[in-house]
């Protein structure tokens, strides 16, 4: 699967039954966990991934759920919700959304939160489809999925005891491949996966990152401690010019962009460790008027894109565009978000919830290491793009 995959299908239709009381009102993706509805600690994490049109299939308590919904939005992404007419299972509410599908999305299991690396993931559905693994100490609520060589061979049924790999509910499919789903009630865990891994068509993607499923009492009790202490994430920090591309001056262009070594494995490093990977740049050449701010965003929206056909992407990137003494009149200033200073740095904090205990920065001039302490930092780097690749640093910095 060689686009972008920038849509998800939350599939949101289950009646809870297992939580009672708890789910009599309101239906588990919208029941309270760290102040907001469980679901929408999902959309945050699909959206910090670029993926930011969501389509919810939902029936049982619709109404309740897209309320809760919609009371939260984050910023800058589309929900959309299709109800199901009656109760069509996981299958078939995935194919009642067909007319709002992409030619790929992700699918997720709205009762259960994973944190993937989606553009990993999409990199792996070759056969059409992929599907997320988490390992557990003992897979008997879940069943099991053997594997060989990235495919899923079987799915065992639920019962047996034991560690194991099991479903993690996180999934990428192509239109193809729900178009063929019968009308109708369907089951993607019982009717579509078990095809599909009977032609060699569905990938297996193992991944360790921060997992809980809110289907019993128990678990909906720890996800409310637990999914806060996750949103509160370490972060890399990582300087531009001279760390992710080579420095030629003023780089405002595709044509002058030139990668560092293994940036993007660095980024992607980084990703795949589950930290935020955030940009803090000077970019005094805006100031100075030797390009405009709407330039530096496009090049960075299309570097992003670039890291995304890599199974990696940025969090976020903050750009100061003042300079203290060479620069237009209303860039003309001593600022607290040029580095030296840590503005930037103590925005991206504040904005992210960042732990900046277990955060640490990349930059290629003493200012970046200033900056990084100033902002609290435990750790930060200079990196010399002539003796080792940006891959390396960041290992070093991390270890």
């Amino acid at each position: 699967m060689s686009d972008i995959v920038t849509q998800a299908v939350l599939l949101a239709g289950g009646r809870g039954t297992r939580l009672g009381e708890l789910a009599r009102e309101l239906p588990k993706p919208a029941l309270d966990v760290g102040g907001e509805p469980f679901v929408m600690h999902m959309v945050w994490n699909l959206a910090r991934h670029g993926i930011r049109d969501v389509v919810v299939s939902c029936g049982h308590l619709a109404d309740r759920l897209e309320q809760a919904m919609r009371s939260r939005p984050v910023p800058g992404t589309r929900v959309r919700f299709v109800r199901e007419p009656s109760a069509l299972g996981t299958g078939g509410g995935l194919r009642n959304c067909l007319p709002l599908l992409q030619e790929s999305f992700f699918v997720l299991n709205a009762d259960s939160l994973f944190d993937v690396n989606y553009p990993d993931l999409a990199l792996h559905a070759n056969g059409g489809a992929a599907l997320a693994l988490r390992r557990v100490p003992d897979v008997a609520r879940f069943g099991a999925v053997q594997t060989r060589h990235g495919k899923v061979v079987s799915f065992a049924e639920k019962g047996r005891s034991g560690s194991g790999w099991i479903n993690g509910g996180v999934y990428v499919l192509n239109r193809e491949i729900v178009e063929a789903l019968p009308d109708g009630p369907a089951s993607l865990e019982h009717d579509l996966f078990p095809a599909l891994a009977a032609r060699s068509r569905l990938g297996a993607v193992p991944y360790d990152g921060f997992f809980i499923d809110i289907g019993i009492p128990e678990e909906l009790e720890r996800a409310r401690q637990d999914v806060p202490a996750w949103r509160r994430k370490p972060a890399l920090f990582l300087d531009r010019d001279g760390v992710l591309n080579v420095d030629h001056g003023y780089v405002h262009s595709r044509e002058q962009w030139e990668w560092c070594r293994d940036a993007r494995e660095a980024v992607k490093y980084a990703n795949d460790r589950g930290m935020l990977v955030v940009v803090v740049t000077n970019q005094s050449g805006i100031g100075r008027g030797y390009y405009g701010l709407e330039e530096f965003q496009a090049l960075m929206a299309w570097v992003n894109r670039e890291l995304l056909r890599h199974g990696a992407h940025f969090d976020a990137v903050y750009h100061c565009p003042h300079h203290p003494s060479e620069a237009r009149e209303e860039y003309l200033r001593r600022c607290s978000c040029r580095k030296p200073e840590p503005g930037m740095l103590l925005r991206a904090m504040e904005e992210w919830n960042i732990d900046p205990l277990h955060s640490a920065m990349i930059g290629d001039s003493p200012k970046d290491v200033q900056a990084a302490k100033r902002a609290g930092l435990s750790r930060a780097a200079l990196y010399d793009p002539e003796s080792q690749s940006l891959l390396d640093s960041v290992r070093e910095v991390l270890a």
